[in-house]
């Protein structure tokens, strides 16, 4: 017989699938052949372990060059798996599993998100959704910042937590203190089981599969679908938006992986372009709207494993200060995906080709005329969910810049997957 102690799960899922879960305060001896629990007052506690049924293959590179190519790639699976069970059409989404009811719902007056990282960017784009069709002011916070404000919330209040792995220290601490003040809490993790489940009254799991990589993909992406999917349901049973507009994103939702493979379909040409780029110093991402959550993401994957300074910026706030930033040969990246402010971003982006920037450009509109360096065209969707399909290109592009500078893209420097410290 054997133990082993790890902060997550997949670390080592390739030698067991039963675990002992330790909540605070508790502590275990582990001896060559018994374990003992105990609380912090040294009682003996009795455990049982959970079984996790997760399968060890995807914690493999099934041929892939890297965890990240190959989650990368997963990403069609991963969105069905996510959205599959919960998704009927013509009656409401299936939360059955979690019991959130009506109850728990009618009397929510705000929404907070509270995340770190890639999961904070996913509840930006979740924010926009489910204000759109839920009605309901939402706010978006950096855990580690919506710890030390005192947040002025309440019964009334519904917070959600996004963790991908489920043991971020920040996130769980945030919880904590949402439950402490009387909010209703939801989770939202890849990992069942995690710290994050144990503590939230709700927890939904995007079944993305072993997130081997630090730089999160497959994760962010089901996540959006996930918040997706709970902002329609609860749009569904508040009836705040019309049974047409949900059913129609609904479909639109089931039909995102073949968009997605159709995406991955076109792979060599990003490669092509990361070519042309790896050697930039500063890589700007600009974005209107849902597309600036998406610049912000973009920008922050090229940073993590490609160690070039990159900024996103909301296209509009150029003229505020950015824009002295840019000079001849500066190289731009623009996200042109939101029906509502095309035009605008197409104006703020000719002001920095005007300054001498190179301009890449991810869309799925029809542009006439343009002036730009280097278009890649993505399917059109329901606008609320481009951001999943536009990251992915942003993901092969990040991926392909760190392999041509020869870069460890699985264990990028200084960073780790589970960030169980402040």
């Amino acid at each position: 017989m054997e133990y082993f102690i790890a902060s997550d799960i997949p670390a080592v899922l390739e030698y067991t699938k039963n675990f002992y879960f330790l909540d605070d305060n508790e502590f275990s001896v582990i001896e060559k052949d018994n374990i003992n629990f105990f609380d912090k007052e040294l009682n003996t506690i009795y455990k049982k372990y959970k079984t996790i049924n997760l399968n060890c293959s995807n914690s493999t590179k099934n041929g892939y060059e890297d965890f990240m190519l190959k989650e990368i790639f997963e990403q069609p699976k991963a969105i069905a798996n996510t959205i599959n069970k919960r998704i009927v059409l013509n009656t409401k989404c299936n939360f059955s599993d979690s019991n959130l009811s009506k109850y728990d719902l009618i009397n929510v007056e705000e929404i907070y998100i509270v995340a770190c990282g890639t999961a904070m960017h996913a509840g930006l784009v979740g924010k926009n959704i489910i204000e759109k069709l839920c009605k309901i002011p939402t706010y978006v916070e950096i855990a580690s910042e919506f710890r030390y404000h005192d947040p002025i919330i309440n019964k009334n209040t519904l917070c959600i937590f996004i963790s991908q792995s489920g043991e971020t220290a920040d996130t769980i601490a945030a919880l904590k203190l949402a439950k402490g003040k009387g909010c209703k809490t939801i989770a939202i993790t890849n990992v069942i089981g995690s710290s994050i489940t144990r503590e939230a009254h709700f927890s939904f799991y995007t079944h993305a599969g072993p997130e081997i990589a630090v730089a999160s993909t497959k994760a962010y992406t089901c996540q959006i679908a996930l918040l997706c999917l709970l902002a329609i349901y609860i749009a569904e049973v508040l009836e705040s938006t019309s049974f047409d507009i949900l059913e129609n994103l609904k479909s639109e939702l089931l039909s995102l992986p073949e968009k997605i493979e159709l995406v991955l379909q076109n792979k060599e040409e990003i490669k092509k372009i990361a070519k042309q780029v790896y050697l930039e110093k500063d890589i700007f991402f600009l974005g209107r709207g849902i597309d600036y959550a998406i610049s912000l993401e973009g920008s922050l994957k090229l940073k993590e494993i490609s160690y070039i300074h990159s900024e996103a910026y909301a296209a509009g706030e150029l003229k505020h200060g950015p824009i002295a930033l840019i000079e001849n040969g500066t190289y731009v990246v623009g996200i042109l995906t939101d029906n509502e402010l095309i035009s605008k971003t197409i104006s703020n982006l000719q002001e920095v080709i005007s300054r001498g920037a190179k301009i890449f450009v991810i869309t799925n509109q029809e542009l006439f005329n343009n002036t730009f360096d280097l278009v890649f065209n993505i399917p059109k969707t329901n606008s609320l969910l481009s951001p999943i399909l536009s990251i992915v290109p942003l993901q092969i592009f990040a991926y392909y810049i760190a392999k041509e500078k020869e870069l460890d893209v699985d264990k990028p420097r200084n960073l780790a997957k589970s960030v169980t410290v402040e």
